[in-house]
């Protein structure tokens, strides 16, 4: 079937808004939905100005998420003098993965001309993800301990950096499964958390300052939207999947979200939107409640405990 705003052919069908776009439509559909998720979540801050810029960093993974995001925002901000781009890149050390995930990473930022710095976890915790799987000395996923040396890295260097906004390129499917996950397991502690740490518009946030706020511009589009632009657009993305990525329970709340997809098309857009009312309730209701922020002492990283969560495994790891 021909696009539905030109008579050029179709190259995708969204059964959630009954749209058939072509290649032009579909790259301008997903870039009006990041620009309008910047402006509505209010990401450019009253104070920007050419004479003191905002630092945003991009987490490039090298992966089709990342790269269409920092695509979408180096060419919308461009001539932007309010907004500075840099990215950085975390190498975990997992082997016949990363490496050629890194490389499209450098490559897309050399391309766009983007200030690209890569860290390691050999470097900043004497280890690597190949290691941790094998050793799994707290009997968890990969993606446990993963998330929790990420998140570190993350918050560590975007303060480095002077950072004021740290950008990563979750999309609606993966915000979708947060959600759902979220919900089933009755944590709305953790659900007031998600809305002030990188889902609510920034001006509905809690007051914080002990992170840098974190920012979700690409959560309105699908994922196979977002693989489809990155091939449309010809973009360095490796496509591969993490060889250690085997989130049980996550898997099966993607199995269900697909099949709910498949059978009533919409259903992730519903879900974030009555997730993200309820979690500002959430947020409202449970501010403050929280046990108060200190200092790990052994990195001195920001943490609700004595050592940090990040410190613990690293210990359990090398321990094992």
């Amino acid at each position: 079937m021909d696009c539905t705003k030109c008579d050029r052919e179709a190259v995708l069908h969204a059964a959630y808004s009954g749209a058939h776009l072509c290649e032009h439509h579909l790259r301008a559909s997903v870039e009006k939905r990041v620009r309008r998720r910047i402006r509505e979540d209010g990401l450019i801050g009253d104070d920007a100005t050419p004479q003191d810029p905002e630092t945003w960093l991009l987490g490039l993974s090298g992966g089709k998420d990342s790269v269409v995001l920092g695509s979408i925002l180096t060419e919308t901000f461009v001539e932007d003098p309010r907004i500075e781009l840099v990215a950085l890149t975390i190498h975990e050390g997992i082997e016949g993965y990363r490496d050629e995930s890194l490389d499209a990473a450098s490559a897309f930022a050399d391309d766009h001309g983007i200030p690209h710095e890569v860290v390691t976890y050999a470097d900043e915790f004497d280890l690597e993800m190949d290691r941790v799987v094998e050793k799994d000395p707290e009997n968890m996923a990969a993606c446990a301990y993963c998330g929790v040396f990420r998140r570190e890295l993350l918050a560590e260097y975007a303060d480095a950096y002077g950072a004021d906004k740290l950008l990563t390129g979750h999309n609606l499917d993966d915000e979708a499964q947060t959600a759902m996950m979220n919900v089933l397991e009755g944590d709305v502690a953790q659900m007031a958390k998600h809305f002030d740490a990188s889902l609510g518009p920034f001006p509905e946030r809690t007051n914080t300052t002990e992170f840098v706020p974190r920012a979700k511009p690409l959560r309105d589009v699908p994922e196979k939207e977002v693989a489809l632009y990155a091939h449309l657009a010809d973009l360095p993305v490796h496509m591969a999947e993490c060889p250690h990525s085997s989130e049980a329970y996550r898997g099966e709340i993607q199995q269900l979200l697909f099949d709910l997809e498949e059978n009533h098309p919409g259903t992730r857009h519903s879900i974030m939107a009555g997730y993200e009312e309820f979690a500002k309730l959430a947020a409202e209701a449970y501010r403050g409640d929280g046990p108060d922020l200190g200092e790990c002492e052994r990195c001195g990283g920001t943490t609700t405990r004595e050592i940090c969560r990040s410190c613990q495994l690293t210990e359990a790891v090398h321990a094992a």
